[in-house]
């Protein structure tokens, strides 16, 4: 290690810090200076990577989960050689640039996840490390190795005392994910003041508790944080590693260094002394000296030889194992269409009745048979969401093959890792749990619908049906609640067909997530349209499922498990026709022809019916329109009880439309 070199990379990264929010009057200071040392061991020594290829697959995954230093991983990133260049980095939080604020996927050419939410990366970290572990057991062979990665996240004590975190530490430890390495950045302090205004435990001691190895170290000290680093990176002894770095915050700016005026841009005022002091040409900004330049750019030389090295294996390996080969290709390039996933689903019968809950299972099981990458998992709860894969293992410490999660009662931190799985790219991720539950992993859902990633939420238990359990497990307000985040779709299935449909629409969904909202009391099978149309409508949106024999007078528009009302209720009327709507946000990307043709704007006469808040359905049914809903929390009494006490029930509807 050129310890000379690595110290003077820190220092004009720490100036590229300076200038940047300095420019923009903006941002964070205290971890892009603090940490500049591990920073310069990190990317200037000891992270595998390639520059030119951001995703090579064996690459180690670095993640900033102190997302508000976002200028620590740009200033990396430009000085190891990615398409980050100097005018990027003077870019910072400037409209349209690709150094926004907090660091976002897709936005950033080696930003491995979007952070900034406190502990949301250390909990995608976890999802990356379990998503290596279960690539390593489904891909590396006895006679090739082709992923060996690491992922280390660095935190803060912003990220540490969020739950979402200590949630998945704990995940992390039981599973035994020792290729995870947590970088503490220890400075003692926080937003708001001096950390021990808000905490006092030993951290090394808790996590060694929890089952981490744990490590303190000076912070500043370059043969100190690639000692830890190497030794956590060899040292495969079943436990996660945290690396605790005693740090100063804003190290380099005297005036603020190691307080809590540090954490932000309290420092900005003072630069162009802290650049004088750290040795940084005066008048310059944006400064990368081409001693630092020829370093990284011999650097990437030899980061590019690894990787063409690691090529020759793993086209020896894709030779060696083809069915393997095509299955990671498909994983990580591949889609599947909807409609090649519903061919794998039988059709149900047209009469009967099943919860949506266990039609789910029994679909979510045909196609996890013919999509292998396809793993899902529970918080404490899959006896009762019914999403367990039947034969196909349960993931543990010592079987990294099983495609079955056990989260346990970790809701929020199954969110993340959820995350984490979907943004490695490897695995397509689903996780349950009751509906009502939403909100302790809403975080997570909403960064997954800004990232864009494909993880599949199914959750059951999702109306007044509940019953007994009482208003404390009935979601009234849940999803309306979640139907108001963007990018996300919401599919509440009335049948067993429509549940078929919502599943196979969101494992082919490739631009976001998707969650299923199923039943747990039985629901009729909808036979009045055929299953083809059922699940055609559902892959729409919405449908027609009863169509009037009459010229039209008036629509019933219902989902999930009021659909059999609206049937109900509609029956005897030649000119009532029954829309079933699972999804408002697909319903509203389908063509505006399309649209009008299941809800044409002529007809006024319109009545909505959900178990649920009312306030987003009047865009449906217009100002003359009618909506049977529950715009109060619920009642502790037998399910059916609990429907025709709050008169959401066929006759309701008859009368609205009569």
């Amino acid at each position: 290690m050129n310890k000379a070199l690595l110290a003077q990379a820190a220092n004009e990264a720490r100036g590229l810090a300076m200038d940047a929010v300095h420019k923009c009057s903006s941002g964070h200071l205290g971890l892009p200076l603090g940490a500049a040392e591990i920073g310069a061991v990190l990317f200037g020594q000891s992270l595998r990577f390639d520059p030119a290829d951001p995703k090579w697959l064996n690459r180690d995954r670095f993640i900033l989960s102190a997302g508000h230093g976002s200028m620590f991983i740009y200033s990396w990133l430009h000085l190891s050689g990615y398409e980050v260049s100097i005018d990027d980095v003077s870019k910072f939080r400037v409209l349209h640039s690709i150094t926004p604020g907090h660091p976002e996927f897709h936005e950033t050419p080696g930003v491995e996840s979007t952070t900034g939410p406190l502990g949301q990366g250390v909990g995608n970290a976890v999802g990356y490390a379990l998503s290596g572990k279960m690539a390593a057991a489904k891909y590396n062979t006895d006679a090739h190795t082709i992923i060996d990665n690491h992922v280390i996240v660095l935190a803060g004590d912003g990220c540490l005392q969020e739950g979402v975190a200590r949630e998945a530490v704990s995940f992390a430890a039981h599973n035994a994910l020792d290729n995870l390495i947590l970088i503490y950045d220890s400075n003692d302090v926080t937003l708001d003041a001096m950390a021990k205004i808000t905490q006092s435990e030993d951290v090394a001691a808790l996590y060694t508790a929890i089952g981490w190895d744990a490590v303190t170290i000076d912070g500043h000290d370059l043969d100190a944080i690639l000692g830890a680093i190497e030794t956590a990176k060899q040292t495969d002894n079943g436990k996660p590693k945290i690396i605790i770095a005693k740090t100063i915050i804003g190290k380099g700016i005297p005036e603020v260094a190691g307080t809590a005026k540090g954490h932000g841009e309290g420092g900005a005022k003072f630069v162009d002394a802290a650049k004088k002091g750290l040795g940084l040409p005066e008048g310059a900004h944006f400064y990368v000296s081409d001693e630092v330049k020829a370093y990284f750019a011999d650097l990437k030389g030899k980061r590019a030889a690894a990787h063409a090295e690691w090529t020759t294996t793993f086209t020896a390996w894709s030779a060696a194992n083809p069915e393997l080969a095509a299955q990671l290709d498909t994983a990580r390039h591949g889609s599947i269409s909807a409609e090649d996933l519903l061919k794998v689903v039988p059709e149900y019968p047209s009469e009967g009745k099943a919860a949506t809950r266990n039609s789910g299972g029994e679909i979510l099981n045909h196609i996890a048979k013919v999509v292998p990458h396809l793993v899902t998992g529970s918080a404490d709860l899959f006896g009762s969401t019914k999403n367990y894969l039947t034969g196909l293992g349960d993931y543990s410490a010592t079987n990294n093959t099983g495609r079955n999660i056990w989260f346990g009662i970790r809701e929020h931190a199954m969110g993340a890792i959820l995350n984490g799985l979907a943004y490695d790219g490897l695995f397509l991720a689903s996780g349950a749990t009751f509906l009502v539950f939403a909100d302790y992993l809403r975080p997570s859902i909403r960064i997954a619908a800004l990232a864009k990633l494909p993880v599949t939420y199914i959750f059951t238990h999702d109306s007044v049906g509940v019953g007994e359990d009482g208003p404390t497990h009935q979601p009234v307000e849940t999803v309306s609640g979640l139907r108001v985040i963007p990018n996300l779709d919401v599919i509440r299935p009335g049948d067993a067909e429509e549940a078929a449909a919502a599943f196979a629409a969101s494992f082919s969904r490739k631009d976001g997530p998707t969650l299923l909202a199923l039943s747990r009391q039985d629901l009729p099978h909808q036979g009045h349209a055929s299953a083809a149309a059922r699940r055609e409508g559902t892959l729409k949106g919405g449908y027609i499922l009863v169509k009037e024999t009459a010229p039209l007078e008036a629509i019933v528009i219902a989902t999930g498990s009021e659909v059999q009302h609206a049937v109900e209720g509609a029956k005897g009327k030649p000119g009532v026709r029954v829309v079933s709507l699972p999804c408002f946000e697909i319903f509203d990307r389908q063509s505006a022809e399309y649209r009008e043709s299941v809800l044409p704007a002529a007809v006024t006469k319109r009545v909505a019916i959900e178990a649920g808040v009312s306030g987003l359905w009047w865009k449906y049914v217009g100002t003359q329109g009618q909506i049977i809903g529950i715009d109060r929390f619920g009642i502790s009494a037998p399910g059916n009880t609990v429907f025709k006490e709050l008169d959401i029930t066929a006759a309701a509807v008859a009368r609205a439309v009569a």
